[in-house]
């Protein structure tokens, strides 16, 4: 044989395991892409955003580029993208067109193992001079470019060259982690490190960075550069853990150190502390508040809390804060106790651990008592700084409590336009009282809202988005309604993809915000004004989990092989909720079989993956349904 054939042989043959970024193989039927951009309203969303110009948030292409990936559609997502390159090309900075081929190139790289064989290496190669050209673009000084970068190069196989560059990319991203959007981006970085030094034989130095990265093992089919983490002991957090200062020497928001964020204001005076919420349990409490106390040296003693609302996590580390010497006193509403009840005698206790952690215990909410309760607006000042405290009756609990300090500019806001309208498994929340909250947060103008959880904060951040935002939501209101009354189903109402009439043309600060609301929204109207009558058929019978899983496997013959390769078929159809239904079925009645037990974790990975930008009770509840933890990532380079 000659040499030079033979050659070209070895390649197309190893280039037949081109991975795919550690997604699931999808192929190129377009029939069968219809068929599930149809009915993925997020993806929809997304293309309808970048349609119209480019977006404004860079965030906003990468989660479109994310959708398509999650999906399988990653040859179709590639052609879209490439598509807006080209008619927004003459309008886009350098920096803009970097981040676009960086994107295009992602989706690429993934979709490259659909590529007829004879035609694979040139696009592998093409693909690596679309991310030569996105690094040159941006100067080579763009985390984002040089993260994307790194990872495909580091997943391409050997016959391409790429290890020294996207080693050289990837430990540039640990040399400058602060230019990272989060350092939950690290996370990737040192889980390929690890991968590539495995790969050259260097254990020592894989196992160092799969602990940094946060990860357990290399068996990653999905890819995670969220900021969220989910500990089985501790919980959940929405973000890294950092002590930032919102008024210098004034005002502190405490990030990542549980569940909810802790807020904590020096006195005008200068002599007392005052807090905003008391935390999910004591022992968080106790961890944030040392941790601010040895940072930030020659605190005045802490003397009264402010409780927003009394969820679990606003008002379960109370005890801690009661057990100091001198003993703050408490603040919340007249009608704390009907949450307390709520929560502490209606609510699925099954839910309590995995949002807050083995080391959570419902006694911690249930014996809170406030010192003074508010029923209607009052003014009071600690230690010569003026504090206002506005009732308010919604979007997520009746308790609600506004806590503003006009002369600071800093309104705390608690969870009410938590985009749940309440906990997701208890009935509450109040649709009206979000949009009349709305109205006197934006009469106030506070020059900053400190929401009870980082994501609110960060997207929610400002009363010209609550102005914008609140006449969509009506709008939205009004389309759940009329669709109700048509006797439609919940999931046709979400495949509808709802988008108000004005907000792509001229509203893009709140592209993403009214994403993150519309679905709960959604299923908060559809909840509270649909009986358990509904006119799909669902509660009109008494089924259970038992007898679904006797339709599939005794009345329809699913074997552990039919059911497994069907989970794996709509794995590959990027249809990860339906293959979760049938696996919550009829999977029960193969509760031991490894291979059920392997499609399961990559379904639920994948929905993991799906929402670990936007949506974190999903996330933990996914997370939860395999006992996956995603462990916040080791300190150090």
């Amino acid at each position: 044989m000659r040499p030079g054939v033979y050659s070209l042989g070895a390649l197309l043959l190893s280039a037949l395991f081109l991975v795919s970024l550690r997604g699931v193989r999808a192929d190129a039927d377009a029939r069968r892409q219809s068929e599930t951009t149809a009915r993925a309203p997020e993806l929809e969303y997304f293309k309808a955003i970048n349609q119209a110009a480019p977006p404004k948030d860079p965030q906003l292409l990468f989660l479109l580029m994310a959708q398509y990936s999650n999906l399988n559609l990653q040859g179709e997502g590639a052609e879209f993208l490439a598509a807006r390159f080209k008619e927004f090309e003459p309008r886009l900075t350098d920096t803009q067109k970097s981040l676009y081929l960086s994107a295009t190139a992602v989706l690429r790289a993934q979709h490259a193992s659909s590529v007829p064989l004879l035609q694979r290496i040139g696009y592998v190669n093409d693909t690596i001079a679309m991310l030569a050209r996105a690094e040159q673009l941006s100067g080579g000084q763009l985390f984002v470019v040089n993260w994307m970068a790194g990872v495909v190069r580091s997943e391409l196989p050997g016959i391409f060259g790429q290890s020294k560059a996207a080693e050289a990319e990837l430990t540039w991203c640990l040399d400058n982690a602060a230019k990272a959007p989060d350092s939950g981006w690290l996370r990737e970085v040192h889980y390929h490190l690890g991968k590539l030094a495995l790969a050259r034989g260097d254990r020592a130095t894989a196992e160092a960075h799969l602990e940094k990265s946060g990860y357990t093992d290399w068996n990653r089919p999905v890819t995670m550069n969220t900021p969220f983490t989910e500990n089985a002991a501790t919980g959940f957090t929405f973000a890294s853990r950092r002590i930032s200062e919102i008024v210098p020497g004034r005002v502190y928001a405490l990030t990542g150190f549980e569940f909810t964020e802790y807020y904590f204001v020096v006195s005008d005076d200068g002599r007392e502390l005052f807090g905003i919420d008391a935390g999910t349990r004591p022992d968080s409490a106790k961890g944030a508040y040392e941790a601010l106390r040895a940072q930030v040296l020659g605190l005045p003693p802490l003397r009264a809390i402010f409780i927003t609302h009394s969820h679990w996590d606003h008002v379960g580390g109370h005890s801690y804060f009661r057990g100091l010497n001198p003993r703050p006193r408490f603040y919340a509403r007249n009608n704390y106790e009907e949450e307390i009840a709520r929560e502490s005698f209606v609510a699925p206790a099954v839910f309590d651990k995995y949002f807050f952690g083995e080391r959570f215990h419902i006694e911690h909410v249930r014996s809170f008592k406030p010192d003074v309760t508010v029923a209607a607006r009052t003014e009071l000042k600690v230690g010569g700084t003026r504090i206002e405290l506005i009732p308010i009756q919604g979007g997520e609990t009746s308790d609600g409590l506004l806590i503003y300090l006009p002369h600071q500019g800093v309104m705390f806001v608690g969870d009410f336009i938590m985009p749940y309208l309440g906990a997701p498994f208890v009935e509450e929340g109040n649709f009206q009282g979000l949009l009349d909250a709305i109205d006197i947060v934006v009469a106030e103008n506070p020059q900053h809202l400190l929401h009870g959880h980082e994501p609110l904060t960060r997207n929610f951040n400002s009363t010209a988005i609550l102005a914008q935002l609140k006449p969509d939501l009506v709008w939205l209101r009004g389309q759940v309604l009329s669709a109700i009354g048509r006797g439609e189903e919940r999931g046709v109402i979400h495949q509808a993809n709802l988008i108000p009439p004005g907000l792509i043309a001229g509203q893009p600060d709140i592209y993403l915000p009214y994403f993150i609301m519309r679905e709960h929204v959604i299923d908060r109207l559809y909840d509270q004004n649909v009986g358990y009558w509904q006119p799909d058929m669902q509660g009109i019978d008494h089924l259970t989990s038992v007898d679904r899983a006797s339709l599939f496997v005794d009345y329809l013959g699913v074997t552990e092989s039919q059911l497994v390769r069907a989970v794996e078929h709509m794995a590959a159809d990027g249809k990860y909720e339906l293959a979760s239904s049938l696996l919550e079925s009829a999977g029960k009645r193969f509760a031991g079989s490894p291979s059920v037990g392997k499609a399961k974790r990559l379904v639920y990975l994948k929905l993991t993956e799906k929402h670990g930008n936007t949506d974190p009770f999903k996330f933990i509840i996914y997370s939860s349904r395999i006992r996956e933890q995603v462990l916040p990532m080791a300190s150090g380079k």
